[in-house]
């Protein structure tokens, strides 16, 4: 028999869009002729309600055609069923099936957000269910669980702490940042009407005291503080910080992003902060990614529970219902109540586990990235060696000498099977690779991530060029990011060359 030279998979690298595909004639689908007498859109719908554009040039594909080619671009993604995601501060780790299934369950799916409050008192204890559960992690004294991402949650914190302020009868003008807090914060404080300013990292990567001390005056609503903070470190003076902004009349606002770092250990409550948000599509293990959905609840202290978006569920005697008796509410911050189903994960997700595994889960969290670290501190510098948490940021300073940046890492590790860490984030750390393993890997998976870092190291410095020009394995090589994000193409027509 002739030896077979060359197989081939029957897969394309490069799947044609759905327009390029489109054959004329081709249908998935056959409808039944008529039984009644045929009406133009326009009689029924209105003609300023119906598209006016031209619909010619849509793709005519079969069945199998469309499916296949969905399928196929499927098996492009990367996601943490396939391997790690070890994108730091976004916690992007593996998500229960379970907690899937219980979201899917028929009398969820189907609860409608207008139905009367008898109809849906299973959905309502969920509800109320997730604010106790978090009131309980947290250590707060209430709960909110509208908001639909961790931003929107900052933003529904400092409306909060803004309207305390006024009904003080001065809301002050400016919040206090740290240059280690997240990206979003200095955005919700500007939508709420306040200045901001940035408050230094110290040498050792935290909240500089003496700084803070000097600027926290009384044209200061209060600091935003993300704890533990984005080098990975925990806040060791978060005590002494919310002691500092409340003899001064501020409020302390936690970002609670990194609550995977906290959970079952410490609660924020118990250090004296006044409003937190948690990111429950990272914490409590909820689909991440793709645009949605999340969840971003609120926890508060006594001291700004008033002021909580309306409405709460609460319980009267065996039976739930929706307060909406608040008068000094800064009101609806998204419609209905939030993102159900995200909080029926969630909810699944911490009964499942319960304290002892929550505070396991956390506990593996920071053992993992502390084994990262110490396994990849004399290959990588780690500019703020402090003792870390959950995630640890590197940097690519060792493979600068060689032509090699963070990027080019990022790049080459693709080709070793792993999805990039975050980049160049937090800005105080140039070159940054800020990695978050969280507890779902093992000591083998970590162990290979290990081995393609030094391996990359190696190559940096043995064939930098292999590396500057990575990815290899990929459909497409590297892309000119720069032109892509300044002339994006936002839609394709057949007419386009």
């Amino acid at each position: 028999m002739e030896k077979i030279k060359k197989v081939s998979r029957h897969i394309t690298q490069n799947e044609p869009l759905l327009f390029e595909r489109s054959r004329p004639g081709a249908v998935g689908y056959k409808l039944p002729p008529l039984d009644v007498p045929a009406i133009e859109p326009q009689e029924v719908i209105g003609s300023k309600l119906l598209r006016n554009d031209d619909l010619e040039g849509l793709p005519e594909l079969s069945e199998p055609d469309v499916v296949r080619h969905f399928i196929r671009l499927s098996t492009w993604n990367y996601a943490t069923d396939l391997g790690m995601f070890p994108l730091g501060s976004c916690t992007m780790k593996y998500n229960p099936k379970i907690n899937e299934w219980a979201a899917r369950l028929e009398g969820f799916t189907e609860s409608h957000p207008m139905a009367p409050e008898s109809a849906v008192q299973g959905s309502l204890e969920i509800i109320y269910l997730a604010q106790e559960l978090l009131k309980e992690i947290t250590g707060m004294a209430a709960v909110t669980v509208q908001p639909a991402a961790g931003a929107h949650g900052e933003m529904t914190g400092i409306m909060m702490i803004r309207a305390h302020l006024e009904k003080q009868g001065n809301a002050r003008k400016k919040v206090l940042i740290p240059d280690s807090a997240h990206g979003t914060n200095p955005a919700s404080a500007v939508i709420c009407g306040y200045a901001v300013e940035t408050i230094p990292s110290d040498k050792r990567g935290l909240t500089d005291l003496a700084e803070l001390e000097k600027r926290m005056d009384d044209t200061v609503a209060g600091l935003m503080l993300t704890n533990p903070n984005t080098l990975g470190l925990f806040e060791e003076n978060i005590e002494q910080i919310c002691k500092l902004v409340h003899e001064r009349g501020g409020l302390v606002y936690m970002d609670g992003a990194n609550m995977n770092a906290l959970c079952g250990i410490t609660r924020p409550g118990d250090m004296g902060v006044d409003v937190l948000h948690m990111n429950l599509h990272k914490t409590m293990s909820t689909p991440h990614g793709g645009g949605g959905p999340g969840a971003g609840p609120v926890a508060v202290s006594a001291t700004l529970e008033p002021y909580l978006p309306v409405p709460l569920v609460v319980k009267q005697g065996e039976q739930f219902r929706f307060d909406y008796d608040r008068p000094d509410s800064i009101g609806r911050v998204k419609a209905f109540y939030g993102n159900f189903l995200v909080l029926v994960r969630a909810v699944c997700y911490i009964l499942s586990l319960g304290p002892d595994g929550l505070k396991l889960n956390t506990e593996a969290a920071v053992l993992n990235a502390n084994y990262l670290a110490h396994h990849l501190r004399n290959t990588y510098e780690i500019p703020y060696d402090g003792k870390i948490m959950h995630e640890v940021v590197f940097s690519d300073k060792n493979q600068l000498k060689y032509g090699v940046r963070n990027g080019d890492i990022a790049k080459r590790l693709i080709d070793y099977g792993f999805h990039p860490p975050t980049m160049s984030f937090p800005l105080i750390v140039p070159g940054a690779l800020m990695v978050e393993p969280t507890e779902s890997e093992s000591r083998q998976e970590l162990d290979l991530f290990i081995d393609a870092m030094k391996s990359i190291a190696r190559e940096a410095e043995e064939n930098p060029d292999l590396v500057k020009n990575a990815p290899y394995s990929t459909r497409i090589g590297r892309l000119d990011e720069v032109s892509a994000a300044r002339n994006p193409i936002l839609r394709w027509h057949p007419s386009q060359e």
